[in-house]
């Protein structure tokens, strides 16, 4: 049983939405954020990343940083470039990239169900990234990212869904990148209590994008439980903000890999290791794998087809991910990497950037790039089923959720 309940949301006033919403915190470095908020007064990433309003000799987890996003928070509330809704809400998030539509339903998701393994995770979490997003969510007394999760689709929340889109959005707009945004507020109790009952059927959801903004929530949630040891269950700390889709809808692009040398091998030794394990065909150009067990390498301005030999494939959830071959067969024996995460000789680059992206950093400062076939969700999910971890860098879901949108207050 899965609880979802809606909220008082908090949201930007009507027409100040487009200039509000922002990418996700964790997709720009510290220089990349403050160009990012440079002529952009609304942009909610001044509050998710405070330390842009700040002296660069600032550390971007010092107290202060987290004093200011309060603070600015507040400032945007008392202008009255923030609303809150009066009456507790459900709502529709809708993003549309390249013709491809995807529906969420915003709201919030039980603590207990994540600690009771009834929201189930594919990642671990960095103990520093989980610590800056609980100090963020703690002093602004609001949770500002919501938390991504995918459930199996569900043919009743479907009509629900496609009904209420039939209303007038609260707000529609294309972002700079191309993506289109719409949301609706769904505020009739008994809509509401269906899609309540639909989620209550489901055994489980998923992570699919913010493990740390998860984590960080449900210690928040803790911590304010011992605060309160009189607590219900019922406050608002016991929950934490979420757009919930259907795996029918989400799209998992290619998160492929580079790396900065061949350990010692030159390109025709490499190949013919190569060989060993996967079979190795000449392309005539740039190409994308076309289907699970195959990857395209790039080395030595030619593009090859790798084909994993029958003998290697691995029925393991983990172990027969296309990234875990790649790690198991090659990086590691091979090329001597053998902790991605931690390794400088690798670098990863999300699918949305193209292939000419890997051929620019090979002609640059990488010797070989490997363009994987995308890790589906289905895989996902036979990954968080089996209580197991996906390797890092796994999936690359777009498009990104935007903060700002839809704020929860936590008290």
């Amino acid at each position: 049983m899965v609880r979802i309940r809606p909220f008082k949301g908090i949201r930007p006033a009507k027409g100040k939405e487009a200039f509000v919403a922002a990418l996700p915190y964790d997709v720009y470095s510290r220089a990349e954020a403050k160009k990012a908020v440079e002529g952009h007064p609304l942009s909610f990433l001044r509050i998710d990343r405070a330390e842009t309003q700040m002296d660069d000799s600032v550390d971007t987890c010092d107290p202060k940083v987290y004093e200011k996003a309060r603070e600015l928070l507040r400032e945007m509330e008392s202008r009255g470039d923030f609303v809150q809704d009066e009456t507790p809400s459900c709502y529709l998030y809708e993003l549309t990239m390249d013709g491809r539509s995807q529906t969420g339903i915003v709201a919030c998701a039980s603590i207990d169900d994540y600690l009771e393994g009834r929201i189930k995770k594919h990642e671990n979490t960095r103990r520093e990234k989980e610590e800056d997003r609980f100090r963020h969510v703690d002093v602004c007394d609001t949770q500002t990212g919501p938390i991504f999760l995918a459930y199996r689709n569900q043919p009743e929340l479907k009509r629900l869904i496609e009904r209420e889109k039939r209303q007038e959005p609260l707000f529609s707009f294309m972002a700079e990148d191309g993506i289109g945004h719409r949301g609706w507020r769904i505020s009739d109790g008994h809509i509401i209590r269906c899609m309540q009952e639909a989620f209550k059927a489901m055994d489980a959801v998923y992570i699919a994008d913010g493990h740390h903004r998860a984590a960080s929530a449900v210690r928040v949630g803790l911590k304010r439980r011992e605060e309160h040891p009189d607590y219900t269950g019922d406050e608002e700390f016991n929950y934490f903000l979420s757009v919930l889709f259907p795996d029918d809808e989400l799209m998992i692009m290619d998160y492929n890999r580079v790396v900065r040398d061949l350990n010692g091998l030159s390109p025709e030794e490499f190949l013919k290791k190569t060989e060993e394990v996967f079979t190795v065909e000449q392309l005539k150009g740039p190409a994308h794998p076309g289907k699970k067990g195959e990857i395209t390498l790039f080395l030595s301005k030619r593009w090859y087809l790798l084909t994993l030999r029958p003998e290697y494939a691995r029925e393991d959830p983990v172990e027969g991910l296309d990234v875990s071959i790649l790690q198991r067969e090659l990086l590691e024996p091979v090329l001597g990497i053998g902790d991605p995460r931690t390794d400088d000789r690798i670098d990863f680059v999300g699918g949305i950037r193209g292939l000419l992206e890997l051929e620019r950093r090979v002609h640059t400062d990488m010797k070989a790039a490997f363009a994987m076939y995308p890790t589906s969700i289905g895989e996902l999910f036979a990954v968080a089923d089996a209580g197991l971890l996906m390797p890092p860098k796994s999936t690359w879901f777009e498009p990104k959720l935007r903060s700002g949108l839809f704020l929860h207050k936590l008290s």
